[in-house]
C-alpha cells in the first residue's frame, strides 16, 4: 500500500508543480487600493497605517522568499519603505494592476530577474 501511495504522489506532484503559481494575500489587492492606503499612511490615518503594515509585511515575505530562492538580494539594498514608495509610483501609473505585479516589476528592475 505504501508503494502505491508513493507511486501516485510521484505522478501527481509534477503535474501540480507545473500549474501557474497562486498569489495570495495582499498581492492580489489592486494598485488603486494600495494608493489609497499609501496616502492614508502618509497622512497618519490609523486604519490606513495598519493596512500599510500589512502591505509591508507581504512585500517583506515576497522579497525574502525570492532572495532565498535566487541566492541574491533582489532589492539590491533598497529598504522596504523605499520599495513601497517605488511601488506606489508604479501604482500611480498603473492603477488597474495588482500589488503583486507592481512588486515584481520593481524586483525585475532592481535585480534583473525575468
Amino acid at each position: 500500500m505504501r508503494w502505491i501511495l508513493f507511486g501516485l504522489l510521484w505522478v501527481v506532484l509534477p503535474l501540480h508543480a507545473q500549474q501557474i503559481p497562486q498569489v495570495l494575500g495582499y498581492g492580489v489587492k489592486g494598485c488603486d487600493h494600495y494608493n489609497r492606503v499609501f496616502e492614508g499612511w502618509e497622512n497618519g490615518q490609523g486604519e490606513q497605517i495598519a493596512e500599510y503594515i500589512h502591505y509591508q509585511d507581504w512585500l517583506t515575505g515576497l522579497v525574502t522568499g525570492l532572495s532565498l530562492a535566487t541566492g541574491m538580494d533582489v532589492l539590491k539594498g533598497v529598504e522596504i519603505k523605499g520599495a513601497l514608495r517605488r511601488i506606489q509610483v508604479y501604482c500611480d501609473e498603473h492603477p488597474t494592476d495588482d500589488f503583486f505585479t507592481a512588486s515584481m516589476d520593481l524586483v525585475r528592475i532592481l535585480s534583473g530577474l525575468k
